[in-house]
């Protein structure tokens, strides 16, 4: 069975600075990733494994759950601390927390107040 982990104690893993995997395509991952996450479709997974370390928790993050499991059922295989998150990005996104869009992974803070310009000031 697959270690999941629930859509709170992600958040809370999260804010603390958690490791966040995302496998689903490049596509879907511009379109809106949980910040800070990094993303490693699942087919190209293989390929970042050098680049995890095996001593911290990663949690892995698709859409809704099921390509996350088989990729932390192929981490924890390979000796990763990896735990699923349940109902993924979508249930992410849901819930009114932040994403961001693009190729980039963001930085996995609270989103901030809008700025404003001085000519919006006047």
């Amino acid at each position: 069975m697959v270690p999941e982990i629930d859509q709170q104690r992600f958040a809370e893993a999260h804010a603390a600075g958690g490791l966040v995997v995302d496998v689903r395509n490049s596509g879907e991952y511009r379109a809106g990733h949980v910040p800070g996450a990094r993303s490693a479709p699942l087919p190209d997974l293989p390929l970042v494994l050098a680049e995890l370390p095996k001593g911290r928790p990663v949690y892995v993050i698709c859409q809704s759950g099921g390509r996350s499991a088989q990729a932390t059922s192929l981490l924890r295989q390979l000796g990763y601390d990896a735990h699923s998150v349940s109902g993924g990005t979508a249930a992410w996104i849901e819930a009114g927390r932040p994403a961001i869009t693009g190729a980039a992974p963001g930085a996995p803070t609270a989103p901030t107040a809008p700025t404003v310009t001085p000519e919006e000031a006047r």
